[in-house]
């Protein structure tokens, strides 16, 4: 009797519990729609890349940050963003800090070379399976932190990679953002002419419904991810 009386109590709880979760996941749910509709997910996005951003000048360094597959869409951004720095910046030399696969790290490399920087400037460190193991890799190749390092990579990773190269040395390390670049196009078309039902919704011209509010809800999960990651980084003394 007695363990009947206690399993029952315990999944009485467990269901409290499981229903409370469930009310809160809705509203997280409720506030993330809500907040798609208004610009605050571009804000939060913004405010990431553009925190520590370049502005002093060349720096001796340009450091490009791996961590996806190659090609990939944030790989190519990256590289496109690095080789306009270096053109930018002819007396910068420059490496790649990729962990894992040779292969991917040696694509990015080519890549840079396609884009017409010479190879001679390029150098890799395969190493690093996070920023801040990536910027330790770079601070015991480089006990002597050259004055100024531009690091390039994703908008929202950037204040989070600028604070943690400073913390193991790079004083000067400021951040170079490769952002993807908007089209400015009403894509407004005609419901009807395209075939259009007449008894589905017309949102022709509704480009915000059809496509800013669906990537403003990718935007909150990207920065909800990097608030997250530099709350652990703060947690750690990393940053």
């Amino acid at each position: 009797m007695g363990l009947r009386l206690f399993l029952r109590r315990t999944w009485m709880m467990m269901m409290r519990i499981a229903r409370i979760a469930v009310r809160c996941a809705g509203m997280v749910l409720l506030v993330l729609v809500a907040l798609a509709f208004t610009r605050i997910p571009f804000d939060a996005h913004r405010w990431l890349g553009a925190a520590g951003e370049c502005s002093n000048g060349a720096p001796a360094l340009i450091v490009v940050l791996g961590g996806s597959g190659m090609p990939s869409g944030p790989e190519l951004l990256r590289l496109h963003k690095a080789a306009e720095a270096a053109e930018a910046w002819p007396r910068s030399a420059m490496a790649i800090i990729h962990p894992g696969d040779t292969a991917v790290l040696n694509a990015m490399r080519y890549e840079l070379v396609l884009r017409g920087v010479d190879p001679s400037r390029i150098g890799l460190l395969n190493q690093g399976d996070n920023t801040r193991a990536q910027a330790l890799a770079l601070a015991e190749l480089m006990p002597s932190a050259p004055m100024g390092i531009a690091i390039v990579t994703a908008p929202e990773n950037t204040y989070r990679s600028v604070l943690a190269f400073r913390r193991v040395g790079f004083s000067d390390a400021c951040g170079l953002p490769a952002w993807d670049h908007a089209m400015f196009h009403e894509f407004d078309y005609d419901h009807g002419g395209v075939g259009g039902k007449a008894w589905a919704p017309d949102v022709s011209d509704k480009p915000q419904l059809r496509y800013t509010f669906w990537n403003y809800l990718k935007l909150e999960v990207t920065c909800l991810r990097e608030y997250i990651a530099i709350a652990y980084y703060k947690l750690n003394g990393w940053i």
